[in-house]
């Protein structure tokens, strides 16, 4: 349907057309490269004037619906034949827009190297290049299927001007026979090739619409996005990173994939797929890597001489119809090869496009990263891009390194051609970051060799000085306590334990000599905690603490005389042969004490603790 559209509007705006008719076109041989999912359109045009004045450009329109998926087009003029014939030179393009011409055209203006004069005439050959011309017809296939795509032109050529003689072939891919084709006067298939004419004394404006419908399992990988990172270093190396964001623009695959039967017949279970890309790195590439998100990638090959570097990758799945992948590629250049001298500016020298073959970028950006004190930033490209400026900051960088942004849509490999980035640099600016290391190494060691030898400490003289070692000695004087106060707890259980083995035992006497034991360690440990408490009391620094050290002395001591009473209560029970019932109810309001009171000691041991 978006086919037939385009024919009927095309046709509507020719037949409205004038014609140009101070030139005339003697003779056009056009081929069309359909092999690829770019479509190559080489013209040879053999122009002749017939007017009066010198002519100064010739008129090449497209439709719309073709000049949309234009990436390039370039015109070049050759003098002579055979031996004689001399270097093509690239004529100035632009587009223009004639005055009484159709909207529905699109027009380029090549202007000559000099004015046609009457009776003279040219050789021009033009290449047109153009993206996403093959449509996916049908636009979803089974995983089996062989991917078809369909592809409209025009028999005649489209011309402002009267055409003699034209031939036209269409040279398809070598494994497929079309499907179907739009049948003329003068039509021939010749096995993958198509030929149309000669058709002769054809009116300006001629159009007369085909259609090729035929098996293309090209890849057809398109790059999306591209960011291709271009740094340099003048220590002898250029670091090139490239950002692939791809997606298989073809015919989209319907249903579930089958990884066993793309394994077992890879080329009937998967024919529209592609499995690998081969880049055409530069001659001496070197550290060469291909990894995505996940990390390395070890499925490629690279191959590399003097003349050149060959890199085949080959994604983690087979890529079908609508399916993407991201990776990076990076390499390393010599400095030598692509940065050069002249009238005291440098310039890189190096390809815009991507290495990758017959890959079809929909936006591409070339940052180049200048190094840091670079100044006076030109570019100088073959063809029209958009630029800025950026700074970017890395290890070492005080004022951050230049860099220059170039940005360009639906690029071919045409685009693969060099451009150049000119600045100029101090080569004393080479030495700020070697001298950066060295100085700061060296005020790194002579900052270790003033800490290790200057006394830091502060002056044993000075109040804060001495008020810190009096509080460290009040420390130790209450860890002493605690420790005191926590042997005393220690005696008291084991004063404790004897009473129960007695109800066990009834051996009396063993409890008196355990009774008598234990007040001895317990007279011992009072006579060692005076001389601390003395301490605490004569020290201003324990001044906040002081009073609950003495609430848990106090409180000891009152634990201490409570469990002596149980003990004689509790032996003296046992010697008189006491009733049961009436020993028990007198150690019970004891023991209620003694609980209590031991809960006490153990919150004043937590409370001095935090304190």
């Amino acid at each position: 349907m978006g086919f037939r559209f385009d024919l009927f509007v095309l046709s509507v705006a020719i037949l409205l057309a004038p014609s140009l008719s101070d030139l005339v076109i003697s003779k056009v041989d056009r081929r069309i490269d359909l092999t690829s999912q770019i479509v190559r359109i080489s013209a040879t045009l053999k122009v002749e004037n017939v007017g009066p004045d010198p002519a100064m450009e010739v008129l090449l329109p497209f439709p719309d619906h073709q000049a949309k998926n234009l990436a390039y087009l370039a015109a070049a003029t050759n003098e002579g034949k055979g031996k004689s014939k001399g270097p093509a030179t690239n004529l100035p393009i632009e587009v223009v827009q004639p005055n009484e011409m159709p909207p529905a055209l699109t027009w380029y203006s090549v202007s000559l190297p000099k004015g046609l004069g009457k009776g003279e005439s040219l050789t021009l050959d033009v290449l047109a290049v153009f993206t996403h011309a093959l449509r996916p017809f049908p636009e979803k296939i089974s995983q089996a299927e062989n991917q078809l795509v369909a592809f409209q032109e025009s028999a005649h050529y489209l011309s402002p001007y009267i055409v003699k003689v034209q031939l036209l072939s269409v040279k398809l891919p070598p494994d497929f026979k079309p499907e179907s084709y739009t049948k003329l006067e003068k039509t021939e298939l010749s096995g993958s090739e198509i030929k149309y004419g000669p058709y002769e004394n054809l009116p300006p404006f001629s159009y007369s619409p085909i259609i090729v419908h035929f098996g293309n399992n090209q890849p057809f990988a398109v790059a999306q996005e591209l960011l291709r990172e271009i740094e340099i270093s003048h220590w002898g190396n250029v670091q090139v990173t490239e950002h692939y964001n791809l997606i298989h623009g073809g015919s989209q695959i319907k249903g579930e994939f089958s990884r066993l039967d793309y394994q077992a017949r890879p080329h009937i279970g998967g024919a529209s797929a592609f499995r690998h890309l081969v880049a055409n790195l530069p001659p001496r590439a070197h550290s060469v890597y291909y990894r995505d998100e996940i990390g390395n990638i070890s499925t490629s090959n690279l191959w590399g001489d003097s003349k050149k570097t060959q890199l085949e990758i080959e994604p983690r799945y087979p890529m079908f119809g609508g399916w993407r992948t991201s990776f990076t590629i990076g390499y390393g250049l010599p400095l030598k090869d692509f940065l050069f001298q002249s009238e005291g500016k440098r310039f890189l020298n190096i390809s815009f496009g991507s290495p990758i073959r017959d890959l079809v970028i929909d936006n591409l950006i070339v940052k180049v990263v200048l190094p840091e004190g670079s100044k006076d930033v030109s570019v100088s490209a073959p063809f029209p891009v958009k630029q800025w400026h950026e700074t970017k900051f890395s290890h070492l960088d005080i004022d951050g390194r230049p860099v220059v942004v170039l940005e360009k849509t639906n690029v071919v490999q045409e685009h693969s051609q060099y451009f150049q980035v000119y600045y100029k640099f101090n080569n004393v600016s080479l030495l700020r970051e070697p001298l950066m290391l060295i100085f700061g190494f060296f005020f790194m060691f002579i900052a270790c060799i003033v800490y290790v030898n200057a006394d830091l400490t502060i002056s044993k003289s000075s109040a804060s000085y001495v008020a810190k070692l009096q509080w460290d000695e009040v420390k130790t004087a209450i860890q002493q306590v605690q420790n005191i106060i926590n042997r005393c707890l220690t005696v008291h259980d084991r004063l404790d334990a004897t009473l129960r083995d007695l109800s066990r035992t009834g051996d009396v006497q063993a409890c008196k000599v355990a009774r008598k034991a234990a007040d001895s360690l317990l007279k011992d440990l009072s006579k060692e905690l005076k001389p601390l408490l003395a301490f605490l009391h004569s020290s201003p620094q324990a001044a906040q603490i002081l009073p609950k050290v003495e609430d848990l002395v106090a409180k000891e001591h009152e634990l201490q005389e409570k469990l002596m009473l149980k003990h004689s209560t509790v032996v003296e029970g046992y010697e008189k042969k006491s009733g049961g019932r009436e020993m028990e109810n007198r150690v019970a309001l004891i023991q209620q004490k003694l609980t209590a009171l031991r809960q006490e000691v153990d919150d004043l041991l937590e409370v001095i603790d935090e304190i």
